[in-house]
């Protein structure tokens, strides 16, 4: 089954040669690799730009920054792979474990895998404690209106059939992606979803952490927003 691999990225100078290395090295083939710049302005653009063509390369570029979601519709719309992975630009996840997210849907038990950070015995770095209440109250909140049992919601590594990703109408933008995406999944009669943990390899804030609290905020509208009244 062949892979597309969607790579968002805004303001990655320092990592996206690293994170392009990393992910060619992915051992699934075939695959497809898909750079979204969204409107970069500290060098991004002008890497990928002197890029040499590859065949299963494609690089798209934002003239403005729209956000991660609208640089995921994108890419979403170009995908030509019968899965669809998101992988962060950031060298937070680890491309090498790629084959293992997407495992359950290659053996045919899943549509949709999300990468957990909090279960399984892969390496976590130990960063910021609010970040993870946060994160588990967003996770919480989602699960009582979905009547799911995730325990990562925000996670950065979503696998999806491409008819699946394809057939969702995703409204939001910026960071609000991760829980619309989450509720519009949740209503799909018969969806087969499953969470499979990896490793996290967390930034700070001073190595280029961009989610903040406004973000979260802005989750919690979304969780009840797509949850409810959509």
């Amino acid at each position: 089954m062949k892979l597309s691999i969607l790579i968002p990225c805004f303001n990655e100078r320092k990592t996206i040669e690293e994170i392009l290395l990393r992910v060619e090295a992915c051992s699934h083939q075939p695959k497809e690799i898909i750079v979204i710049d969204d409107g970069s302005t500290d060098g991004t653009r002008e890497i990928l730009s002197k890029r040499p063509s590859r065949d299963a390369e494609l690089i798209i570029f934002h003239e403005e920054n729209l956000g991660k979601g609208a640089a995921l519709r994108t890419g979403i719309a170009a995908a030509t792979g019968e899965i669809i992975i998101i992988q962060d630009a950031d060298l937070e996840y680890d491309p090498s474990e790629i084959p293992r997210v997407i495992e359950p849907i290659i053996a045919g038990q899943a549509d949709v895998v999300y990468g957990s950070r909090f279960i399984g015995s892969e390496a976590h770095r130990v960063l910021f404690f609010w970040h993870r209440i946060g994160n588990g109250f967003l996770t919480l909140v989602s699960n009582m209106l979905a009547d799911l049992n995730f325990t990562d919601i925000e996670t950065g590594y979503k696998a999806f059939r491409a008819g699946i990703a394809k057939g969702i109408d995703l409204e939001e933008s910026r960071f609000g992606f991760e829980p619309e995406i989450t509720a519009k999944i949740a209503k799909i009669p018969n969806i087969r979803v499953y969470e499979v943990g990896i490793s996290y390899y967390g930034r700070s804030y001073a190595e280029g952490k961009k989610i903040g609290w406004k973000d979260g905020v802005r989750a919690l509208y979304c969780i009840i927003k797509y949850n409810i009244f959509r």
